[in-house]
């Protein structure tokens, strides 16, 4: 990612003739191990017009592996879905499918919900 000068937070100007601005970097957060991993799946219907999707929330890592495992439990199920913010939606009722492809996968898994 670029540095992006407007994103500067509060620094307006420097006399200092060496002065460089130093941009914090966001630690990408490192992926657990699947075994380490304490996912939950669950169905949910909440904002959804009535439409059933099932979540696997819980995911500790980066938001690429993130999306690696969305893209697998998609394909698996042949729906669409997403995955941001340490959450993947998978569009339908799949909670039995998803739980147990997880745990075949060696993911620390549990159901949630009714």
């Amino acid at each position: 990612m670029g540095k992006n000068k407007k994103n500067r937070s509060g620094v307006v100007y420097s006399t200092s003739d060496n002065y460089d601005y130093s941009y914090d970097e966001e630690m990408e957060e490192e992926t657990l191990l699947p075994a380490q991993q304490d996912l939950r799946v669950m169905l949910d219907r909440k904002q959804r017009k009535g439409k059933t999707v099932t979540l696997v929330t819980g995911f500790i890592g980066s938001d690429d592996d993130l999306k690696d495992l969305g893209k697998k439990l998609k394909s698996k199920c042949g729906v669409g879905g997403t995955a941001k913010d340490g959450e993947i939606m998978i569009q339908g009722d799949f909670k039995e499918k998803i739980f147990q492809l997880l745990k075949d996968d060696g993911y620390g898994v549990k159901k949630a919900g009714g």
